[in-house]
């Protein structure tokens, strides 16, 4: 069965062998097989060995953007977020360099002693991720050249500033201004590059961070609401139906009940 990886996603092959489908190609990954899969693609797991083991990291461009320690990073890896799935094929010694780093991921991932260092301990740890993918693109990928031209830096410019606007800001109107271009230009652009329009982009965080929001039991509809720059209780439940085909509250009885 078909299924949409919500974030994006970074797959490393442990152990054993499986065969994707993204769209209407299929993909056959192996042991230190690295895969790169952009938001909402599409994908079906075809086959796989008993003996399948895999790291993977997922994550979310306002994630990214909120703990990189360096501007250069987080354009770096937003970028690649916006590309086509791809496999690379690492030699041992970076396979084992980003297994390391997987595993540690892991560990702070599961810990919960001393919550201030912990998290920092995680920030220093998803910087190093972040690193170490475009050491590894710009060895074993240049072709995915990390030079951003003038469109591709307004669409990282216009990821960046929705990752920290888009609770109170809707409209591609806002965006386009914060960025001295008009709305179509700015739609035309994040289309090109990623093949989705910038009021995608804004839809989709606000029903990402709606969907957040209801899995906490301490937040009404109307808090929800009221959060995230709504009119009115009703106005959001009708923009989160239009979008998902649930009501806020059915969404919440069924996957949390």
């Amino acid at each position: 069965m078909p299924f949409i990886i919500s974030n994006f996603s970074v797959l490393l092959l442990k152990s054993g062998k499986m065969t994707i489908g993204f769209s209407n190609d299929a993909m056959v990954i192996r042991r230190k097989d690295l895969i790169l899969i952009p938001v909402n693609s599409i994908c079906t797991t075809l086959e796989a060995t008993h003996n399948i083991q895999l790291y993977l990291i997922r994550t979310s461009f306002d994630f990214a953007f909120n703990n990189c320690y360096e501007k250069e990073l987080a354009d770096a890896f937003s970028f690649l977020m916006m590309k086509s799935e791809h496999n690379i094929k690492l030699k041992e010694q970076d396979f084992k360099v980003l297994s390391l780093i997987y595993k540690l991921m892991h560990v702070l991932q599961t810990g919960n002693e001393k919550p201030d260092i912990i998290n920092q301990l995680r920030r220093i740890c998803f910087n190093l991720f972040i690193y170490e993918l475009k050491i590894i693109h710009s060895k074993y990928a240049p072709e995915i050249n990390l030079d951003f031209s003038r469109r591709e830096i307004i669409v990282i410019q216009f990821l960046t500033v929705l990752a920290i606007h888009f609770k109170k800001q809707h409209h591609v109107q806002f965006y386009a201004g914060a960025l001295f271009v008009t709305p179509g230009h700015l739609n035309k652009m994040v289309k090109e590059i990623t093949g989705r329009s910038a009021k995608t982009f804004i839809i989709e965080a606000l029903i990402n961070i709606s969907k957040t929001l209801l899995a906490d039991s301490s937040y009404t509809v109307a808090k929800i609401a009221d959060e995230l720059e709504f009119s009115s209780a009703e106005n959001f439940g009708v923009f989160f139906k239009r979008h998902t085909g649930l009501m806020p509250t059915e969404f919440r009885s069924k996957k949390y009940k």
